[in-house]
């Protein structure tokens, strides 16, 4: 696909479920002084719509790519000193709130996985429909890459990284190939890759979809650790919500949904010991759920953005304070 030009971004990048991400967290930025922190900021079509439909409220865009950083803050510079963009890996809130001298947060946005920015550039190789080289890095200054992966890690890592996070049931036969083949010639395109694992892939599997793609997505995940990064960035911003304030989280694939369903279940279920006769308020929960279990794109959503497709959408607000 051929790449667009920055001052086409408006084009490039339709915001998944605008609308209700707006409603879940406009409760929280009505007065004047809020904090919104997009923590996964891509090309800023989310931060466009909230700075214009609140304009009181402060921005900060945190992202780990420094191309969709540019985008973003060409994008919004017509918001002035509203915004502040930071390049650093969600899990750094509260190293990027220190920095803006921000102690409390009105409301989080995380939209997770790959940007559409990262999908259409054809070079980041994070499509397994199209050859590329074999990065995969959202940040292209961290070192490690998809390359480097296929070309390092023992057959025991490569099986265990398809397994924990592709769900990948051939697992073993996959990283058993992938060795095999780099002993004859290192991975440095995509299609070298999906020729391996199309080759070890018996027909009636591949009748069932793509056998490449849980392969693409273990190594994106663990090229980018975007596990580990979730596991404590939703923490790090929860502690950070001020009361009242609220958290939306979209997620596209399984894995992290189920991140982020066991940290707001465990954050919004009081802690009193089983028997106790009255609940104290230390007990109470932190959190309220706001949508009962993930809630999924409308028809109308995924008519309007087919990549809105997977997603789940979780959402909850901060009821008090932990002493």
């Amino acid at each position: 696909m051929k790449r667009k030009a920055m001052s086409d971004n408006n084009d490039i990048h339709t915001p998944v479920n605008l609308a209700r991400t707006i409603e879940l967290l406009g409760p929280a930025l009505q007065r004047d002084g809020a904090v919104l922190v997009d923590a996964t900021l891509g090309m800023g079509g989310h931060a466009e719509a909230f700075l214009a439909r609140f304009p009181g409220i402060t921005f900060v865009g945190i992202d780990r790519d420094p191309e969709a950083l540019a985008i973003a803050g060409k994008r919004l510079s017509v918001f002035g000193d509203r915004v502040h963009l930071v390049h650093a890996v969600y899990d750094e809130i509260p190293e990027a709130l220190a920095s803006l001298d921000i102690a409390e947060v009105s409301a989080y946005l995380f939209d997770l996985g790959v940007s559409s920015l990262q999908l259409d550039e054809v070079d980041r190789g994070f499509s397994y429909s199209k050859d590329a080289p074999l990065d995969m890095r959202m940040d292209s200054t961290s070192p490690l890459t998809a390359e480097r992966i296929l070309a390092e890690y023992s057959e025991m890592e490569l099986r265990r990284i398809f397994y924990d996070y592709g769900e990948e049931k051939l697992a073993p036969r996959y990283a058993s190939k992938i060795v095999q083949r780099r002993e004859l010639e290192p991975f440095v395109r995509s299609s070298q890759l999906v020729e391996t694992i199309i080759a070890a892939t018996p027909a009636a599997v591949q009748r069932a979809g793509h056998p490449a793609k849980r392969v693409f997505q273990a190594l994106r995940i663990e090229v980018n650790q975007e596990l580990a990064v979730l596991e404590r960035a939703i923490p790090a911003a929860i502690d950070t919500l001020e009361v009242g304030g609220r958290i939306v989280v979209l997620s596209y694939q399984s894995l992290e949904d189920r991140i982020v369903k066991r940290i707001l279940a465990a954050r919004s279920a009081s802690t009193a010991p089983a028997g106790l006769p009255v609940e104290l308020p230390q007990h109470k929960p932190e959190l309220k759920l706001l949508v009962r279990g993930a809630e999924l794109a409308s028809e109308a959503e995924k008519a309007i953005n087919p990549r809105s497709t997977p997603v789940r959408l979780r959402a909850a607000e901060r009821l008090r304070r932990i002493q």
